[in-house]
């Protein structure tokens, strides 16, 4: 029997999903949406499939947004068009499904873990260049997850056992005219028909088969021609392309209505739309399509402008291909940003590879890209930091394609290495560990003849090793590095190297060889003069090592110092971890609101970064607060919710006994306070709340601002009631984690 669509459920936070904005108005498509509804009620896998430009992407995005409420774990959509490879789909699926993954694990096995539990629904849009790697993910994570559904949208069907295909049809005659006249009056404001152009609307709309993307470029033409002059264009244009049988009266009944008549009819179209640009419109439309997904106006005029484009000129040329809905105009988190149509674009990569200038533009792009790596790595350490963040999570299709080309060009292995090691800020500070490990994996596969980008790229590997919990691979890798730079005399990879080294003590509990590496390291850096996000978390680290040996005053005194420095420079990320140390310095001094100020300011930080280590660091010494504080129930709930994710960061607490001794010491304590079974009970609960609700609930100050309410603690008298006699034994950080030393 098929499972119905699930219900929304009362008993846990809603996750919203990340269906982007719709930017102008959905038009028809009523009996399409209720059959694409009925599928996905009926069926765990649904293809929705038809030829470019016909609306598949924006029928399923609204039909999603519309069967939102009936997914407990949302709706989520995975964008495929800006991918090139197929090695990179599991890391896209897991970046829309906001998976942020710190393990050495393979990211389908993270997908698997994450999805195991939750009724949510996916939608991969604009597979069809990646299709057997789709087929392969989508039934991996389906037999997996009972409780995901997936609506494919693209050119053809997965292919998969119990798949339900709905082909999607261009519009009909009312829904196409009402596109049209909808997308005609926001190009000319009051956009009216008489009984004349009315005709030569339906006719033009059935001259274009219905096709959407076909009927909004002939609309974006229309502040310079009137209807009926559209119509005769075209009308000449399908007979100089196709010998005729388009047209209304010699079209071949054998072709009308398929997809092979209906491609041939979008590509007339969009060369109709081609041709009527301007020399300067249709070569910058043909340079555009080397992009992967949005782009800049910056970006643009550095790769596409010349002597035959200049670049003051690119801004009044972007602006019309804008206006003819061959280009679409965005708002993003990092400003405004453009983009192309798949369809669009492949159409203006033909034109450049026909006139031979695809490989000099490509490099173009390459250079652009890693021109604004090293620029954003310098930003990093500023009050820019979270612009900069914003900034590559708008860039990432665009990187992931800069450092294809560096890896798969001759003699540019050493941009590569140097590309994915420049984004370390991204990889570390923006819980992209996963991806960042790949790419620097496979750049140091290759052999290069710059020997600083090699060394860059090895203290960056070694650093992701650490954090990761591979201290093989971290081993190996620093080894290298510290090797390679004593033969080069290269002391800034040698400082970073040492550095490193001294992290992977720390988080192996030698604190005394943590230590002493960790102060020759600043004194390194010293020398050389680096001052930067990875120097201060350097020193953040030694005031670790020596505050874990008893000296809480210089592990302060470090602290302070750094958190000075931060100020002046406006950094944040560093800062975050510089807290954490303050606060667990005031709990150990007996000053607990101190310390819950000083880490609740961590936790906003590292959650804003998506730093999962700092935010489940932040929430084991807020439970022990709470404890303190003589909450023993939330202190416990606290406990489940870093228990929860822990297994995305790595091995709980790093299986370190100085790093595990707070949630030891609070496990016991409200153990004791509870009894077991409320433990246990209030345990799970905690394990019931992603990251989100967590950090709303902390934050949130009273109890009624908490997401599921208040959480009675012994004060009352009272607590979360206790488990049925039926429930499991009570949760414990080794079963939601991994073990834990100590």
């Amino acid at each position: 029997m098929r499972r119905p669509l699930p219900r929304p459920s009362s008993e846990r936070p809603r996750v919203p999903g990340n269906l982007p904005a719709e930017l102008t108005r959905f038009i028809g498509r009523d009996g399409e949406l209720a059959a694409l509804a009925g599928h996905l009620e009926s069926a765990r896998l649904v293809a929705l499939t038809g030829v470019g430009g016909v609306g598949k992407s924006r029928l399923a995005t609204h039909a999603a947004k519309l069967l939102q409420d009936r997914f407990c774990d949302g709706v989520w959509l995975a964008e495929l068009a800006p991918l090139r490879h197929g090695h990179l789909l599991d890391h896209a699926v897991a970046e829309a499904l906001g998976l942020a993954d710190h393990t050495g694990r393979p990211p389908r096995a993270a997908l698997r873990d994450h999805l195991a539990g939750r009724d949510l629904l996916l939608v991969l849009d604009g597979y069809e260049h990646l299709v057997d790697d789709c087929a392969d993910l989508a039934a991996d994570l389906l037999r997996r997850a009972p409780g995901l559904r997936v609506l494919a949208a693209g050119r053809r069907p997965l292919g998969l056992p119990g798949e339900q295909n709905l082909p999607l049809p261009p519009m009909d005659g009312p829904d196409a005219a009402g596109l049209f006249h909808d997308r005609a009056a926001a190009v000319v404001p009051g956009f009216t028909t008489d009984a004349a152009s009315e005709a030569a609307v339906a006719e033009l709309c059935r001259r274009l088969d219905g096709i959407p993307l076909a009927l909004e470029l002939a609309a974006g033409r229309l502040r310079a021609l009137s209807v009926e002059q559209l119509l005769h264009r075209l009308d000449d244009r399908f007979r100089l392309l196709t010998g005729g049988y388009p047209g209304a009266r010699t079209s071949s009944p054998a072709l009308m209505g398929t997809a092979a008549y209906r491609h041939q009819t979008l590509r007339t179209a969009i060369g109709w739309s081609h041709e009527l640009c301007t020399p300067a419109e249709r070569l910058l439309w043909a340079r555009l399509s080397v992009f992967a997904g949005q782009f800049d106006l910056d970006a643009a005029e550095y790769v596409c402008s010349g002597p035959d484009l200049p670049a003051d000129e690119l801004v009044d040329v972007l602006g019309e291909l804008v206006a003819q809905s061959v280009v679409v105009r965005e708002e993003t988190p990092a400003g405004v940003r453009h983009r192309m149509l798949d369809t669009v674009r492949e159409y203006g990569a033909g034109w450049l590879d026909a006139a031979g200038d695809a490989e000099r533009l490509r490099r173009r792009h390459r250079d652009w890209y890693v021109g604004l790596a090293t620029w954003c790595e310098l930003d990093w350490f500023s009050p820019r930091q979270a612009e900069v963040a914003a900034r590559i999570e708008c860039e990432l299709p665009n990187l992931r394609v800069a450092l294809e080309y560096s890896l798969d060009s001759a003699g540019d292995a050493h941009l590569g290495q140097y590309l994915a090691g420049t984004l370390w800020f991204y990889w570390v500070g923006c819980g992209r560990l996963s991806e960042g490990r790949h790419w620097l994996d496979r750049s140091l596969e290759l052999e290069g003849d710059h020997d600083d980008a090699r060394l860059k790229a090895l203290w960056v590997v070694g650093y992701v090793a650490v954090l990761q919990g591979d201290t093989v691979g971290a081993t190996i890798a620093l080894r290298e590095c510290r090797e390679g730079a004593e033969r080069t005399d290269n002391a800034t990879a040698a400082a970073y190297a040492l550095h490193r080294t001294g992290c992977l003590a720390l988080v192996r509990d030698d604190m005394p060889r943590a230590e002493r590496l960790l102060r020759e390291a600043l004194g390194r850096y010293r020398e050389i003069g680096e001052l930067n996000s990875n120097v201060l978390m350097g020193q953040v680290e030694l005031a670790m090592a020596v505050a874990f040996q008893g000296d809480l005053a210089q592990a302060v005194r470090l602290c302070e110092d750094v958190r000075q420095v931060c100020d002046d420079h406006g950094e944040r990320w560093a800062l975050a971890y510089a807290l954490y140390v303050l606060g667990y310095a005031a709990w150990s001094g007996g000053e607990p609101a101190r310390a819950r100020a000083l880490l609740s300011e961590c936790l906003a930080i590292d959650h804003t970064f998506q730093d999962l280590l700092g935010a489940v660091l932040a929430i084991e010494m807020l439970a022990l607060i709470t404890l303190d504080e003589g909450d023993a129930a939330e202190a416990a709930l606290l406990q489940g919710t870093a228990g929860r994710i822990w297994p995305s960061v790595g091995l709980p607490l790093f299986g370190s006994r100085h790093f595990n001794q707070p949630h030891r010491l609070c496990e016991e304590r409200a153990r004791e306070a509870l009894g077991g079974e409320r433990y246990g009970h209030c345990v799970r609960e905690g394990a019931r709340l992603d990251l989100d609700a967590a950090v709303a609930r902390i934050l949130g100050g009273d109890a009624a601002s908490r997401p599921d309410g208040p959480v009675p603690g012994p004060r009352s008298g009272t607590g979360p009631e206790p488990p049925p006699e039926t429930d499991e034994p009570a949760a414990s950080p080794s079963a939601n984690g991994g073990e834990t030393a100590g």
